[in-house]
């Protein structure tokens, strides 16, 4: 009986171990993403940082895709806390315009995390051994749930909710991606200081333009 319960808790130990550096492998990912960039992210550079050898860092991601979809996995946590935070109202289409503004907001205070998360398709690719990809559903689920509940209520224009969900995700993930790989500024004429505004206000007309 001894022996086993010894047994388990040094399986435990190992696991618990086998987390926390996990941990510290995926928070030196982010915050290189954050301050130097995602082409500066590598196994190499990682390992450099934690000062292991890179050997180590493989024996917890088989490759830097799987890594990032980890790090992917953050970022949407990071996107679920300011909603829970920012959206607080009770009438469900002011609800929907405080989640926009939310989105928003995450993709100026976190451009390189959004690009993990909604562009860059190296994460992704980490789904081939994987049924579905589950880091954005808490962030799907927010926006689904709300426009459901808009359309019980008769808020908007839509009938179904799916429909609804990827027509205003599709418009704000459209002017923002366009923003952050500098294409909106070339082909409106708008200065790049000026757009953030412009985003903000096409976001509020596209809301207007739903409501019942």
């Amino acid at each position: 009986m001894h022996c086993k319960q010894f047994n388990v808790g040094i399986i435990e130990r190992k696991e618990r171990e086998k987390a926390e550096m996990r941990r510290r492998i995926v928070d030196v990912a982010v915050k290189m993403i954050v301050e130097e960039g995602y082409e500066k992210v590598s196994i190499r550079n990682i390992a450099d940082k934690i000062e292991y050898s890179p050997a180590t860092i493989y024996l917890y991601y088989k490759d830097k895709d799987q890594l990032l979809y980890d790090v992917q996995t953050e970022a949407f946590a990071t996107l679920a806390s300011d909603f829970m935070t920012q959206i607080t109202a009770e009438q469900p289409f002011k609800r929907l315009e405080q989640l926009a503004k939310a989105y928003v907001q995450f993709s100026r205070v976190h451009p390189e995390l959004y690009d993990l998360m909604f562009i860059i398709k190296a994460p992704m690719n980490a789904l081939v051994e994987k049924e579905k990809w589950e880091n954005g559903d808490p962030a799907y689920d927010a926006l689904h749930n709300l426009m459901q509940e808009c359309i019980d209520k008769k808020l908007v224009k839509f009938s179904d909710a799916t429909i609804a969900t990827l027509s205003v995700w599709g418009f704000a993930h459209g002017l923002i991606s366009l923003h952050l790989r500098g294409r909106c500024s070339k082909v409106s004429r708008v200065a790049d200081e000026d757009m953030p505004v412009v985003v903000d206000e096409a976001i509020r007309e596209y809301l207007r333009m739903i409501q019942a």
